[in-house]
């Protein structure tokens, strides 16, 4: 069992050493070493190998006649291959004999073919060159004739173009080289240039901005023409016509002639309007941006261009923005400053529609609105120095222009009208200012005397300046008297001077009519009850004002209060507002010169109350007299003649005066009747003053014949309108008094206290037992020995008791 499957293992071993590469045989032959077999696998591997050798015996004998058949064939060959050889070597011989004249041909025509292909070669490369070449030489005339933008076009053709077909030659690498520096060269000539226009524009953005705003005044010129002349009736076609010639330049008027958006009949059109007005374009050259923009456009830097550019215009705008402080001494000096500010925009609005994308709609718009804050700024300081009314209308009328100006350019100006509206109050105040000097200049200088009319030419002239209407007195015969003095048709021009300057500052304001109408009423207003009414109240209140005067102001302020009715009519007709309009302002005239009247007035019962007193200065009684000097005293004859005197001032005044001079009754009438009154109450307050310690009877009588004069002057009637004994009613209190005293009546005054019907009611018992005291102290002190007469006892005990008496009347009045 063991040898089978041993000579199976030999059997194994040797078709593997068989069908195994040789170099792979190492492990078989180990495993065969490594048995114990070794001597029975090496007789099986001898007898393998022997049977290997018989079968290559085998093998060699069956094909040995087919090796020798071939080896016989070869040598056959051999024989023909060397006859060959010999055949070859002698036709290759006589080849290259043959050979050597086509060779040299050949030779001769490689190389003509080669100089050929070479001159192709040539001419090829200098059809690329000379382009770069000739580009080269018009870039540099270009550069020499300054034509930046077409040089860089070049430039760019060159390098992308030309450049690149040429090839790599020494002279186009240097060109390439140099492509750079002539970029950096022309962009930085181009920005030259550029800051050369900032400072020409900077330098005459005030001649564009004059010229504009003289278009400006031309085309509202123009506009009023062809308003009068479309209201005159002209055809439908000349108003289109004129409609045509008068339209404005939309939106940006010198631009849009710049951009080409016009055709040729509205520039011929607009030739005409202008009058060949001189635009932005005609006074600055504007080719030095444009060539910039598309310098920088072609260089891909347009961004940076367009930075740079607002960034030196917003410089140049706050430069243009700042006024210069004495702006408001001058017109002149608020002329530049508009014209700055137009001609800067101007100059904008041009390049904003010249140009695609330099500055667009809204940067403008940012720079209007600060310059649109600024200006209104600058304008608000600087008008506020103004005190001359000139000035600031002709300011109005410049702000009006400056604004209709840029509006004209599409930019919004309504803060500007608005701020106008301001100056407008300012204007009001200053105007008041400097009527408030002419009405006190009129009243200083006025006589305040009826104006005397010597013929109809002077009556009509004074007519003329003041609606004065009465029949009665144009049928007086010349000369005459008007019962007013000058100043009340100075007065009254002054006032139509007044509205005419209210009037002017609201043209062009853009304001309605009812607008203008209410403006002009509340400024009316203001100079009536503030200006003329505290001129008035000076004329009325100052120094050495006579009581004449004083009645002239109350006769001239009622006509001139019958005049606002003509005022009022005087502001419709010039507002072509109706006086009866809803809401419309009513003039305060009428309480205005009625306040002025009622001050006056008062400032004649004043005057005679001051009057009065100066007089009861004078007084020098002598309060121990033992009689009265059987007269009344002398200064109270001298304060009588001057109260008929002064009265009789009051009785010429002509009637319809009268009438209108009134609060509560007549003036005359009411000044009389307070000047009793004052007289009255001041005589009392003389009796009863702490002074006056003692008073006799005798000094008691002297005071009643004062007191009978006073009454004697007012039951004569220095005034006529009073009914019946009204005016001695304003003695009634002294009189009583006096009456108790001198007829020594105080039973009936004591029974009767109290009632209705008393004969003294008007005794007031504190002022009948402060006059008794003194009384009482008289009769101690004069009459020592008194005592010792029985007449005089029985009156001091009278006194005594009716003292007792007054003082438990008042006791028990007082409970």
């Amino acid at each position: 069992m063991a040898s089978v499957e041993v000579v199976a293992e030999h059997e194994r071993i040797l078709r593997e050493i068989e069908s195994t590469d040789t170099n792979c045989i190492g492990p078989t032959l180990r495993s065969v070493y490594d048995g114990q077999e070794h001597g029975l696998f090496m007789e099986k591997l001898e007898g393998r190998i022997r049977n290997h050798d018989r079968e290559i015996e085998k093998m060699c004998n069956h094909h040995f006649q087919g090796f020798v058949d071939s080896i016989t064939e070869l040598l056959k060959v051999r024989g023909e291959a060397q006859k060959l050889k010999g055949q070859v070597t002698d036709t290759n011989r006589r080849l290259q004999e043959d050979g050597k004249e086509v060779l040299s041909s050949m030779n001769e025509l490689r190389k003509c073919r080669l100089q050929q292909r070479n001159i192709a070669t040539t001419v090829d490369k200098l059809t690329h060159c000379l382009p770069v070449l000739e580009m080269y030489g018009r870039l540099q005339e270009q550069m020499r004739a300054k034509r930046y933008y077409p040089a860089l076009r070049t430039l760019e053709q060159l390098e992308h173009t030309c450049l690149p077909r040429a090839g790599r030659y020494r002279f186009c690498t240097i060109m390439a080289e140099n492509i750079p520096v002539l970029r950096t060269q022309i962009r930085d000539i181009a920005m030259s240039d550029l800051k050369d226009f900032l400072e020409s524009i900077r330098k005459h953005s005030d001649k564009i901005g004059e010229t504009a705003m003289k278009q400006a005044q031309l085309q509202r010129t123009l506009d009023s023409a062809l308003s009068l002349q479309q209201r005159a009736g002209l055809s439908r076609r000349s108003r289109k016509d004129a409609g045509t010639d008068l339209k404005g330049h939309g939106g940006s008027p010198i631009s849009e002639q710049d951009s080409g958006i016009l055709d040729v009949e509205d520039e011929e059109e607009e030739r005409v309007c202008v009058l060949q007005v001189p635009g932005a374009q005609d006074l600055v050259d504007f080719s030095p941006v444009y060539r910039c923009l598309h310098i920088y456009t072609v260089l891909g830097a347009r961004e940076t261009f367009e930075s740079y550019y607002r960034k030196q215009r917003r410089k140049q705008a706050r430069l243009v923005l700042q006024p210069h402080s004495n702006m408001h001494e001058t017109l002149d000096g608020y002329r530049m400053f508009f014209n700055h500010i137009v001609g800067f925009f101007v100059v904008e609005d041009h390049i904003l529609h010249t140009t695609r994308g330099l500055v667009n709609r809204a940067y403008v718009e940012e720079l209007w609105e600060l310059a649109l804050s600024k200006t209104i700024a600058a304008l608000r300081t600087h008008s506020s120095y103004c005190t001359d009314p000139d000035l600031v209308l002709d300011l109005k009328n410049l702000i009006v222009l400056f604004a209709d100006t840029l509006q004209g350019y599409g930019f919004p100006v309504n803060q500007l009208f608005d701020m106008l509206l301001e100056i407008r109050e300012q204007y009001g105040e200053i105007l008041l200012k400097k009527w408030s000097s002419t009405f006190r200049q009129i009243l200083d200088q006025d006589n305040y005397s009826p104006i005397p009319v010597s013929n109809e030419e002077e009556y009509r002239c004074i007519v003329g300046q003041f609606p004065f209407q009465d029949p009665e007195q144009e049928k007086l015969p010349f000369p005459k008297k008007l019962p007013f003095s000058a100043f009340v048709p100075k007065v009254y021009v002054q006032l139509k001077e007044f509205i005419y300057a209210c009037l002017k500052f609201s043209e062009d304001l853009h304001l309605s009519s009812t607008e203008i109408d209410d403006m002009i009423r509340k400024s009316t207003n203001l100079l009536l009850t503030r200006t003329l009414s505290n001129c008035l109240q000076y004329a009325i209140k100052k120094k050495n004002v006579g009581l004449a005067e004083l009645v002239q102001i109350i006769i001239n302020t009622t006509h001139l209060e019958q005049s606002c009715q003509f005022l009022e009519g005087f502001i419709s007709n010039i507002t072509n507002v109706p006086p009866d309009t809803i809401n419309a302002t009513k003039l305060y005239g009428t309480s205005t010169f009625k306040d002025a009247r009622h001050t006056a007035e008062e400032e004649i019962y004043t005057n005679l109350n001051q009057k009065i007193d100066q007089f009861l200065q004078l007084a020098d009684y002598d309060w121990m007299a033992a009689q009265a000097h059987g007269q009344a005293s002398d200064y109270l004859s001298d304060l009588i003649a001057f109260l008929c005197s002064t009265f009789s001032v009051f009785t010429n005044l002509p009637g319809k005066a009268i009438e209108h001079a009134t609060m509560s009754g007549k003036v005359a009438q009411t000044a009389c009747m307070s000047a009793c009154k004052h007289l009255s109450t001041s005589l009392l307050q003389l009796l009863l003053e702490s002074d006056v310690r003692q008073v006799s009877m005798g000094a008691l009588q002297q005071f009643n014949l004062d007191v009978k004069e006073c009454e004697r002057f007012a039951r004569a009637g220095p005034v006529p309108g009073f009914q019946g004994d009204t005016l001695l009613l304003a003695f009634i209190d002294l009189r009583q008094l006096l009456d108790l005293f001198t007829q020594w009546d105080w039973s009936t005054y004591l029974a009767d206290y109290g009632r209705p019907t008393c004969k003294y009611l008007r005794v007031n018992p504190h002022t009948a037992l402060a006059l008794l005291e003194k009384m009482k102290d008289t009769s101690r002190k004069n009459n020592v020995f008194a005592q010792f007469r029985k007449n005089e006892r029985d009156k001091q005990k009278l006194i005594d008791t009716v003292v007792k008496q007054l003082r438990n009347l008042i006791s028990a009045h007082q409970s």
